[in-house]
């Protein structure tokens, strides 16, 4: 049973969110990192996606970030 900090905590960071772009192609590179791109439902560039900011994806984008655009999602 988690406490009702714990909660919260979860709470707020499974509510933050990410928009990442792609500006770059993977033409070139490791046949992992578009493997990667794809994952993240970029495979072409301009295409965005909004994604939950968790430890997962965080991952995955510092693997490509030298072909992403990562912001924070607008809350409006």
């Amino acid at each position: 049973m988690k406490s009702p900090k714990e909660e919260k905590a979860i709470k707020r960071f499974q509510m933050q969110k990410i928009k990442v772009k792609q500006v770059r192609s993977p033409i070139g590179r490791k046949s992992i990192q578009k493997k990667i791109l794809i994952s993240l439902g970029l495979n072409k560039i301009n295409r965005e996606r909004v994604l939950e900011n968790t430890p997962s994806i965080n991952g995955m984008i510092n693997k490509v970030k030298h072909l992403v655009k990562v912001e924070p999602k607008d809350t409006k």
